[in-house]
């Protein structure tokens, strides 16, 4: 996620975010937890148009995977075990701090495993960085049996992940269960700190109520980690078919944890974008991903609150990202 304007002490994020979900009752343009999603899904995702790259990510690889002739999809091993320094050390600092509103995040380096965190400890409102959660628990819940999905979950789960399709997500939410089936599958996954929201249809709230679902950097990490890594929770074939929605998502999406990064890199990543309040002037920015390239192999996750305009969060999240991928060498 991106840098946030200051605001008021908080209590804690998730009473502030219900908080300001009576207004947005009163923003009748506003129409979903996304703002990017392709104009062919508008009837179910409410974003602005965008030119999505073509879909087939089980028959295509993502630029950058290593997916020729049926090869697992594992992240490159590290060149060299050295520990490295902080890479949000006091550049990513003092930036965060000419920044307005709240700024968290973390990253991991692969190799080393090594974890660095910023910002202070409370959760915030995933927005739809959540949907990588919903398609986790999905996943796991198959067990070691076969090793796609149905045809219609697979369908859905690639519109959740590469458009960010709200409906979709919607399905996916309701198919695993809920949030008592996603807090199992979050304990499993040993994330502490993340509460999935209680009601889809919330009152006083105007888009899906998963949204509203709080969590913390080191909790995505977490979840991140459980892709690039052998995993107890899912299988390689599953964690393969993540990565690869996460690497094709459209375009008009691939901001965040991709800033300064070169095209050459593999970026696997899921984003979220959210309003708080009927004015929109409260944003709140998410951004997730795993980065593999030039010597470095790392996950990364950013969420902000308070951002005066989404571009405004998205930017920050973006100059967060150039500067640890800049430090990551």
């Amino acid at each position: 996620m991106t840098g946030t304007p200051a605001r008021r002490a908080k209590a804690t994020r998730t009473a502030r975010t219900c908080a300001a979900a009576a207004a947005l009752l009163l923003a009748a343009a506003v129409q979903g937890c996304d703002a990017h999603a392709p104009a062919r899904r508008a009837a179910t995702s409410p974003v602005p148009a965008a030119s999505p790259a073509a879909r087939s990510p089980v028959a295509r690889p993502a630029k950058g995977t290593s997916l020729e002739a049926g090869k697992l999809h594992t992240p490159s091993a590290s060149p060299s075990p050295r520990r490295r320094q902080n890479p949000l050390g006091a550049a990513a600092t003092s930036y965060v701090a000419s920044r307005g509103g709240t700024v968290m995040a973390a990253v991991y380096d692969v190799g080393t495993g090594q974890t660095w965190s910023i910002g202070p400890p409370d959760p915030e409102a995933a927005a739809s960085i959540v949907k990588l959660d919903i398609l986790e628990t999905l996943y796991a819940q198959q067990g070691n049996g076969p090793a796609g999905l149905p045809a219609a979950d697979q369908s859905l789960a690639q519109e959740m992940m590469e458009d960010s399709d709200n409906s979709a997500a919607t399905s996916l939410w309701n198919a695993v269960g809920g949030p008592g089936r996603i807090q199992s599958f979050n304990t499993a996954a040993g994330l502490t700190h993340t509460l999935p929201s209680s009601c889809v249809d919330c009152p006083g709230f105007a888009w899906p109520g998963w949204g509203l679902t709080t969590t913390t950097p080191t909790d995505q990490i977490a979840l991140l980690r459980a892709l690039v890594g052998p995993s107890t929770l899912l299988t390689d074939a599953q964690r393969n078919s993540v990565l690869q929605l996460m690497e094709n998502v459209t375009p008009a999406q691939r901001w965040g944890v991709t800033g300064g990064v070169p095209p050459q890199a593999t970026v696997a990543l899921k984003n979220g974008w959210l309003p708080l309040n009927g004015a929109r002037t409260d944003w709140q920015i998410n951004s997730i991903g795993w980065v593999s390239g030039s010597g470095r192999d790392y996950l990364m996750a950013v969420l902000t609150t308070g951002n005066p305009t989404e571009q405004y969060g998205i930017d920050t999240i973006n100059q967060l990202s150039a500067i640890v991928w800049g430090n990551m060498r």
